[in-house]
Order: structure tokens, then C-alpha cells, then sequence
């Protein structure tokens, strides 16, 4: 008579658990440098196991103490995807369930939004023209509450008009940026986090060190206009996205809201 393993209903919801939150931590990875990162873990993980399971003690050993001793390594490659989960939680309303689930956006596996990036494209263009100074935040899957309450709220679809007058220099609203979360302007005048990073040249001012600091820090993507210059940035995940003419910005905006 064959004696099985115990397994009882805990240890199926043990196994659940736990592949669900590897299910999670792929979906908040997913399109980022990390995931390659995670993957290799994973990998070294699952040949321990099967090194521990085949009793073969000194590799199983050394991948043992290789993974014991590489939290702290861990925590230095994953800061910024640490950062944004615990961003996102300690910024959920637990008590309202619709803003809940509104800050588990992250989790979905694509972006439904129908952002009019060709009008985006030709605001920004206009205000090059006239060196008009704007910054731009584009929500993507992080919800963004927790920057709209720092300015005013508003409801307005996005078109040429509005982003222009938003920005002009003597408009009350210029100041800050401007938040927009399925193709509606919801906030003005939001105070963005600014980066501290030292690799950015000292000729960018706090226009672009805002934009590179909540880009870094959720995955919204910004567009810029420099007050001194016209020149136009694309700005995701704390990095500047070259690129040679406004069609081909507007191709690259396009491809990260599909």
C-alpha cells in the first residue's frame, strides 16, 4: 500500500496563494528591465529545490546561502518597484471599495485607456511655438489620487483649447501639472514629487526633475514643454524617450497606451 503525502485544504490554499502572488508580481514587472531579473531568480530558486529534493547538498548548499543572503540585494535591484507597490497601498482607501479597486489598476494586464494622443502631440507642438512652459501627466495603470488631491480637481475632455489655456502664462492654472486619466483633464496645478537623481544634467530645471521624479515612481508617462527652449520631452520611468519628429512622438505615445 502506497503511503501518500499528507495535503489537506490548507495546503491547496497555501499553494493558491502563493501562485497568485507570483501571478501579481510578473503583472507588476511586466515591460520592465526587473522582470528578466525576477525570471532569473525564479529559475535559481526552482533548481535549489530540485537540488534539495535530489539531496545533493553541496550545490543545493551554495544556491541556499546565495538566496539567503541576497535580500538586501534584492531590495537595491526592485527600489523602484518596491517603492510604487508601497506607494499604491499606503494610498488606498480601504473604506471606499471603488478607490480600492481603482489603485489596483497595476494589476491589469492592459491599459484600456483612450487617450487622443495626436491631440496631446498638437498642443504641445503649439506651445513649443510660443515657448509656452507645460508639464504634462499622462496616468497609465498606477492611479494617480494621491497627486490630484495636492491640486484642483477638475472634469474636462482633453482637447487643444483646454491644454493651451491651461498653460498660458497668465492663467491662474499654469502652475503645476496637469493630470490626465482617460482622455480628461482631472487635475491642475499638482505638486509632483521631484527626483533627486544626480545623473540629470544640471541645465534641466524642476519642470524636468518633477516629471522625471513621478515617472519614476509610477508608471505614468509625462510630456514636457521647456519654458526657455520649446523643446518637447517624452519622459517614462524616469527617462528621456528620444525621438526625431512629432509624428514619430506621437507613434511612441500610441504604443505605450495599447
Amino acid at each position: 500500500m502506497l503511503d501518500f503525502i499528507p495535503f489537506s485544504f490548507l495546503d491547496v490554499l497555501d499553494i493558491l496563494l502563493v501562485a497568485i502572488l507570483l501571478y501579481y508580481i510578473y503583472k507588476l514587472l511586466k515591460g520592465t528591465v526587473a522582470i528578466n531579473i525576477f525570471i532569473g531568480i525564479a529559475l535559481i530558486f526552482l533548481i535549489w529545490k530540485i537540488t534539495q529534493a535530489l539531496k545533493m547538498e553541496m550545490l543545493s548548499g551554495i544556491l541556499g546561502y546565495l538566496l539567503s543572503g541576497g535580500v538586501i540585494a534584492l531590495i537595491i535591484v526592485f527600489q523602484q518597484e518596491i517603492r510604487k507597490f508601497l506607494l499604491m497601498i499606503g494610498t488606498t482607501n480601504f473604506s471606499n471599495r471603488k478607490n480600492f479597486l481603482t489603485q489596483l489598476k497595476f494589476l491589469h494586464s492592459e491599459i484600456n485607456s483612450e487617450i487622443d494622443t495626436e491631440v496631446l502631440v498638437k498642443a504641445c507642438g503649439n506651445m513649443s511655438k510660443t515657448k509656452t512652459g507645460a508639464l504634462i501627466v499622462i496616468e497609465r495603470t498606477n492611479a494617480l489620487d494621491f497627486l490630484i488631491n495636492t491640486g484642483d480637481t477638475m472634469n474636462a475632455l482633453v482637447n487643444e483649447v483646454i491644454l493651451e489655456s491651461i498653460f498660458y502664462k497668465n492663467s491662474p492654472l499654469h502652475d503645476g501639472a496637469t493630470i490626465i486619466r482617460d482622455n480628461y483633464v482631472v487635475a491642475t496645478r499638482v505638486v509632483l514629487p521631484i527626483s533627486d537623481s544626480k545623473k540629470i544634467p544640471a541645465r534641466f530645471g524642476l519642470r524636468h526633475r518633477a516629471a522625471i521624479g513621478v515617472t519614476e515612481k509610477t508608471d505614468a508617462v509625462c510630456l514636457l514643454v521647456s519654458e526657455e527652449t520649446g523643446e518637447i520631452s517624452y519622459i517614462k520611468d524616469g527617462e528621456f524617450v528620444l525621438f526625431s519628429t512629432h509624428l514619430e512622438l506621437n507613434e511612441k505615445l500610441k504604443k505605450d497606451f495599447i
